[in-house]
C-alpha cells in the first residue's frame, strides 16, 4: 500500500499569468531533471523563476518572524491560479556578484574564512586569531574611562586586524589625473579648466578668478610654487565677490566633495566619463595589492603567506593543501580541500582566491554560486538554474552536465532554463514554451521526453539536431590588428594578428585568456565599438525606447501632429499620471513585511495623464504606442501619417538583431543579459567605429535564432565592418572566416595561441580540444 506521503511526486502549476505568460498549467515531476526551453521572450524564465522558485521563496520567507523578515529581500506574490507540491527552491542564478569592492571569490565562498583559521593554528611566526588575517578588520587600539557602579576606572582596549593600514583593505589607492583637471597651457580667462560644468565665465571660474589669489589672465604653467599649490589644495577660505561671501577651496579637493564622493552609475553620462578619466587606480605600494597588513603577510605555513595562498591558482591551491599532514587541524584541512575540489570540479580552477568577484562573467558567478551546493546534504530540494552552460567551451559542458545530474541523483528537483542542444540532451523531461516570443508566446507548446520533442514539430523540436556546416569559401582580410606582447592576466607574451574585414572568432576553454586578450588588447583601441552582457545603467522607469535615443522622434512627432510640448508625452515629465508619478505601478512599503506593488488605478498602468491619451499619431496614442512590440512599431512607423524615418531606423536594427519581441516601453530592469547585449549592439550599429567586439552573442539566443545571429553578422562585415566574435557555439565558430584558438588549458595552462586559420583547417588538425568538438559538430 502507498503512503500518502508518496503520491506527492509532481509539481503542479494551474493558471499562470506572470509577464506574458498565457494561463500555463504545467506538472513537474520531482526527483528528476526538466529543461525548459523556447526562444528568447516565450516566458521560460517567468514561469520557472517568476511563478515556481518566487513562491517557493516567498512561502519560505513567511515562516520567519516579522522581524527576520525585515532583513530579508522582499517578494511579491506571483500572478497564478494554483502552486501546489512546492519544495525549497534555491535560485543559482547568472547576477553578478559582489557589487562590493570588498568582496572576493574567497569571502564569498568561505574559503578565506577557513584558510584564516587555518594560518591563526598553524602560522609561524603566530600573528593572532582569525581576525589577525582578515582585510576586512582594521587593527585599533583605544583607551577610555568605564563607570561599574560607583566605580571609575580605566580599560584600554584592542583589536588586531589583517587589513592594510595604508588601502584600508581595498588594495589599490586612487589618484586624480591633474592633466584631467585643467589644460597649464591657458589662463582661467581662457578656460583653463576642463571640468564638465567649468566654463571661462561660469560661476565655478569666476570664484577663483576674482578670489584675489591667482592671476585670470595668467597661463597655469607660470604659476608660482604657492600658486599652484593653492590652486589645486587650498583649504577652504572665506572671500567676499560681488557683495556676496563665498568660500574658495583648492579645485582638487572640490572635484572630490562633488563629483568624486557619489556614485558613478548615477552620474549623467558625461561626467561619468570625466571621473573614469581623471581617477587612476594602482596597487597599494604598501601591501603590494595584497589587502593584507604586513604583520599577516610575515605569519607563513611551508614559506607561503596567507596572500600567496589567495593568489594562487586554486588548481595549485588545491595541491599545497593537500600536502599538509597536520592532525590537529584535519577536519579542517578535509573541508578546505573538498572546497578546493569543487571549484576544480566545476571547471573554476584557473581562478584565484583573491579575483574581485564583481570582475566575474555572468556564467562564472552561477557556477561560483553552484559550488556551495554541491557537497550539500540536503535532499528534495528544487534547484533552479539559468543557462548553467553559459560561457563554457563544449569540453566543460559534459563536465556541467554530470554536475547536474549529480544533483538530481541525490533526490533533488533540478529545473534548468537552457539553449544548447547538449545540456537538453541530459533532461528527463523538457518543457518547451512559445510558439514565438513576447505577445506571441506565453503557452506550452510540447511537454515529454526528447525523443518526443524532436517528433513534436516545434520550432526547438525542428532545430534540435540543426548543424551548420563549414564554410565553402572565406573572406580575405583587408588589413591586420597587430598585437605583440600581450601579458594581462594569464597571457605569456601573446603576438597576434587579427584579421580585418572579416569574421574573426576568438575560442578557447574558460578560462584560456580570450576575454584578457581581445578586452584588454583590442577593445581600448580607437575606432573599436566593444558591446558586452554588462548591466545598462538606468531605472526601472528605463526602456528600450529611452535607452536608443527612439522615444524622442516620437515625442515630437506626437507633438507636432497634436500642436501641443513635447514634454506632455514623458512619463518622466509633464504628460507623468499625477497618481502614480508616471510609474504606472503604486509601490507601497509594508516595512518589515513584503512590499506590494499595484497597478495604478488612475491610468490603470499606462503612465501617462488621461488628457495626453486623448492625443493621437497614425490612431494610436503614446501608451499604445510604447505597448507595441518591436516588430509592430516598425511597420508602423514605416508608412502612412505615423511614418517616421528616425524611429524606423532603429526599430529596424532591433529587428536586426532578434529583438523583434520586445515591447519598445519594456522596462530594461526586466532584460536578460544576451537582451541587453542585442539591445547595446542595435545601438553601436548606427555609430562609424570600424571595428565591433562581441561577447558571447548566442547568450540567451534559441537555436532558431542563432541563424539570424549569424546572417547580422554577415550583413555588418559585407557593409565594411571587421567583426570579433568571443564565442563557445560552434555554428558561430563553423560561420567564421578566421579563428583564433586559445589555450590549451585554463588559467596557467592557457593564456598562448594554439591556433590560427580558417575552420576548415582546425577541423583538418583536429590539434586543439576546439578542433575535436568542431569537427565531431560538423560532421567531419
Amino acid at each position: 500500500m502507498t503512503a500518502p506521503a508518496d503520491t506527492h511526486d509532481t509539481i503542479r502549476v494551474q493558471g499562470a499569468r506572470e509577464n506574458n505568460l498565457k494561463n500555463v498549467s504545467v506538472e513537474l515531476p520531482k526527483r528528476r531533471l526538466t529543461v525548459f526551453t523556447g526562444v528568447s521572450g516565450s516566458g521560460k524564465s517567468s514561469l520557472v523563476f517568476g511563478t515556481i522558485a518566487a513562491e517557493s521563496q516567498r512561502m519560505i520567507n513567511e515562516t520567519y518572524s516579522a522581524f527576520v523578515q525585515g532583513f530579508m529581500p522582499s517578494l511579491a506574490r506571483p500572478d497564478v491560479d494554483v502552486l501546489e507540491g512546492l519544495t525549497t527552491a534555491i535560485i543559482v542564478d547568472q547576477e553578478r556578484m559582489g557589487a562590493n569592492a570588498r568582496s572576493t571569490v574567497g569571502t564569498v565562498t568561505d574559503a578565506n574564512a577557513m584558510l584564516r583559521i587555518l594560518f591563526s593554528r598553524l602560522g609561524q611566526p603566530h600573528v593572532g586569531s582569525p581576525q589577525a588575517f582578515s582585510f576586512n578588520i582594521p587593527s585599533v587600539a583605544g583607551k577610555g574611562a568605564i563607570t561599574v557602579g560607583n566605580k571609575t576606572e580605566v580599560r584600554e582596549f584592542s583589536q588586531l586586524g589583517g587589513m592594510c593600514p595604508r588601502c584600508e583593505g581595498m588594495g589599490t589607492v586612487s589618484d586624480i589625473d591633474l592633466t584631467q583637471l585643467f589644460d597649464d597651457s591657458k589662463s582661467l580667462a581662457e578656460g583653463a579648466i576642463t571640468i564638465p560644468g567649468y566654463t571661462a565665465d561660469g560661476w565655478g571660474v569666476r570664484i577663483y578668478s576674482e578670489s584675489g589669489f591667482f592671476d585670470p589672465a595668467k597661463p597655469i604653467r607660470d604659476y608660482t610654487e604657492q600658486e599652484r599649490q593653492d590652486f589645486l589644495y587650498k583649504e577652504p577660505t572665506k572671500v567676499k565677490i560681488s557683495g556676496i561671501n563665498l568660500t574658495v577651496e583648492g579645485l582638487v579637493p572640490k572635484v572630490q566633495k562633488s563629483m568624486l564622493s557619489k556614485d558613478v552609475d548615477a552620474m549623467q553620462p558625461h561626467i561619468r566619463a570625466f571621473v573614469e578619466r581623471a581617477v587612476t587606480f594602482a596597487p597599494c605600494p604598501e601591501c603590494g595589492g595584497t589587502r593584507l597588513s604586513e604583520g599577516a603577510r610575515s605569519s607563513k605555513i611551508a614559506a607561503i603567506s596567507i596572500a600567496d595562498a589567495c593568489a594562487m591558482q586554486i588548481t595549485d591551491l588545491s595541491d599545497w593543501v593537500r600536502s599538509l599532514d597536520e592532525p590537529s587541524v584535519a577536519p579542517l584541512l578535509k573541508n578546505l580541500q573538498h572546497l578546493l575540489d569543487s571549484f576544480v570540479d566545476i571547471g573554476l580552477g584557473y581562478l584565484s582566491l583573491d579575483r574581485a568577484s564583481g570582475t566575474l562573467s555572468g556564467g562564472e558567478a552561477q557556477r561560483t554560486k553552484m559550488i556551495r551546493h554541491l557537497g550539500s546534504s540536503l535532499t528534495d530540494v528544487t534547484y533552479v538554474f539559468d543557462e548553467p552552460t553559459v560561457g563554457l567551451h563544449p569540453h566543460d559542458i559534459q563536465r556541467m552536465n554530470e554536475l547536474l545530474q549529480q544533483l538530481r541523483d541525490k533526490g533533488n528537483t533540478v529545473l534548468v532554463v537552457e539553449h544548447k542542444p547538449e545540456a537538453i540532451a541530459i533532461a528527463d523531461h523538457v518543457v518547451d514554451l512559445g510558439p514565438r516570443a513576447g505577445s506571441q508566446g506565453g503557452e506550452v507548446v510540447f511537454e515529454g521526453t526528447i525523443e518526443a520533442l524532436r517528433a513534436s514539430g516545434t520550432l526547438t523540436g525542428r532545430h534540435l539536431d540543426d548543424r551548420a556546416r563549414l564554410k565553402e569559401s572565406v573572406r580575405s582580410a583587408s588589413g591586420a590588428l597587430e598585437v605583440r606582447g600581450a601579458s594581462e592576466h594569464n597571457l605569456q607574451g601573446v603576438d597576434v594578428d587579427i584579421p580585418l574585414g572579416v569574421l574573426v572568432v576568438v575560442t578557447g576553454v574558460a578560462g584560456s585568456g580570450k576575454s584578457s586578450l581581445i578586452h584588454g588588447s583590442v577593445a581600448p583601441r580607437e575606432g573599436v565599438v566593444s558591446v558586452d552582457q554588462g548591466a545598462i545603467r538606468g531605472s526601472r522607469r528605463s526602456n528600450p525606447a529611452t535607452y536608443t535615443g527612439m522615444l524622442e522622434p516620437i515625442r515630437k512627432a506626437f507633438a507636432k501632429a497634436n500642436g501641443v510640448k513635447p514634454a506632455l508625452f514623458s512619463a518622466n515629465s509633464e504628460g507623468a499620471c499625477p497618481n502614480c508619478n508616471g510609474a504606472g505601478v503604486i509601490y507601497t512599503d509594508l516595512g518589515v513585511m513584503a512590499g506590494v506593488s499595484t497597478v495604478c488605478e488612475v491610468c490603470e498602468g499606462r503612465r501617462f495623464d488621461a488628457s495626453v491619451l486623448e492625443y493621437t499619431l497614425g490612431g494610436r496614442d503614446i501608451s499604445e504606442v510604447l505597448a507595441m512590440p518591436v516588430a509592430e512599431a516598425e511597420r508602423f512607423f514605416a508608412e502612412g501619417e505615423a511614418k517616421l524615418p528616425a524611429a524606423h531606423a532603429i526599430l529596424d536594427r532591433l529587428s536586426d538583431v532578434g529583438l523583434g519581441y520586445l515591447t519598445i516601453g519594456q522596462p530594461l530592469t526586466t532584460l536578460s543579459g544576451g537582451e541587453r547585449q542585442r539591445l547595446k549592439l542595435a545601438t553601436h550599429m548606427g555609430e562609424k567605429g570600424g571595428v565591433y567586439v562581441l561577447d558571447e552573442p548566442t547568450t540567451g539566443l534559441h537555436l532558431a535564432d542563432v541563424e539570424q545571429l549569424l546572417g547580422l553578422l554577415d550583413r555588418l562585415v559585407d557593409s565594411g565592418k571587421s567583426v570579433i566574435v568571443i564565442e563557445h557555439h560552434q555554428a558561430v565558430m563553423a560561420h567564421a572566416d578566421w579563428i583564433i584558438d586559445l589555450g590549451p588549458g585554463a588559467g596557467h595552462d592557457g593564456g598562448r595561441i594554439v591556433f590560427e586559420g580558417t575552420p576548415s583547417e582546425l577541423v583538418a588538425q583536429r590539434s586543439t580540444l576546439t578542433g575535436e568538438h568542431l569537427a565531431r559538430y560538423v560532421g567531419a
